[in-house]
């Protein structure tokens, strides 16, 4: 494996990184509000990989070592009145990168997966590019409605401390919030934790550039009437413990979205425990299987 940059256009470059056969089946892995490409464990990767799959993970714009802008992120009261600034981006310029990330690395559909954040990233593409999704699978993501899949007070508390100055200091806050948001039902293995905290330190962990992002899913409002467009076969996947985004999230993607279905996975809460991959990796791969076949350039069958 790799890291490689692509200039998928608009001034923005992403960082990402290919695991598998380039031939295969092509799975785009779409990262949540302020993680990396890491953050899909590779190991996770792997098995997505042994099931046929060509599995490309990403840096959005503003994480890692992909394109971080230069303004500073809106106030909390400028959110509040939606006072953006002029280059203020949004869910449907992350999805148009994505779409430009599959276009430089010459893959005409994909398979998405994308997880909290990334999951609107994943569900605007299916909705606004329905040509180049096969499939979508949304884990533990919402619509954008105030009314569901609000994160726990305790948890806004959380997110609002003061940013890390340290490598060490972020890999405490990384250990205390997924502590916090984590899976109740599942071991939680503090080292994995802390050793990805400190890996996204070293590659670039931007708080303002989570900020950014934060504003742009802020920014983007209630998709619902936008994913009711999607017709890609759609799996949405979420934990009864999530404490960052309710479970109710997932239930009103599922009713958004035409032909959708809800797989619960109890215990999980707003991460990827270890113990919860093989459920995860044989629900995304199944899922898979349900796309319509693709046509070689003669337009027979394959």
């Amino acid at each position: 494996m790799t890291e490689r940059t692509a200039d998928v256009g608009r001034g923005i470059s992403l960082t990402y990184e290919e695991i598998g056969d380039e031939s295969a089946d092509p799975i785009l892995l779409v990262a949540g509000l302020g993680q990396q490409l890491p953050s899909w464990p590779t190991a996770f990767c792997e098995s997505l990989a042994e099931r046929g799959h060509r599995v490309v993970r990403f840096d959005n714009r503003d994480a890692g070592s992909s394109t971080h802008m230069t303004y500073r992120p809106p106030s909390p009261t400028a959110t509040l009145l939606h006072r953006w600034p002029p280059e203020q981006y949004d869910l449907s310029d992350m999805a148009a990168d994505a779409v430009g990330l599959l276009d430089a690395i010459g893959c005409e559909t994909a398979h998405l997966v994308g997880v909290s954040m990334g999951g609107m990233i994943a569900q605007t593409i299916a909705a606004r590019y329905p040509e180049r999704v096969r499939t979508l699978t949304s884990i533990m993501s919402t619509t954008g409605s105030r009314r569901v899949g609000r994160p726990a007070l305790s948890t806004w508390r959380r997110m609002s401390g003061r940013p890390a100055q340290t490598r060490q200091e972020a890999a405490d806050q990384a250990v205390r919030m997924f502590r916090h948001i984590g899976s109740r039902g599942f071991p939680f293995d503090e080292t994995w934790v802390r050793d990805r905290a400190g890996a996204a330190w070293d590659r670039n962990s931007s708080a303002a550039g989570a900020g950014r992002q934060l504003a742009a899913i802020i920014r983007s409002g209630d998709r619902t009437p936008l994913l009711r467009a999607i017709t890609a076969p759609t799996l949405v996947i979420h934990g009864d413990r999530d404490r960052m985004v309710h479970p109710t999230g997932g239930a009103a993607t599922v009713r958004a979205i035409a032909g959708a279905r809800l797989e619960t996975i109890a215990g999980m809460g707003h991460d990827l425990p270890k113990d919860a991959w093989p459920t995860l990796v044989d629900l995304i791969d199944a899922n898979t299987r349900t796309a319509a076949p693709t046509r070689s350039p003669d337009g027979s069958a394959p």
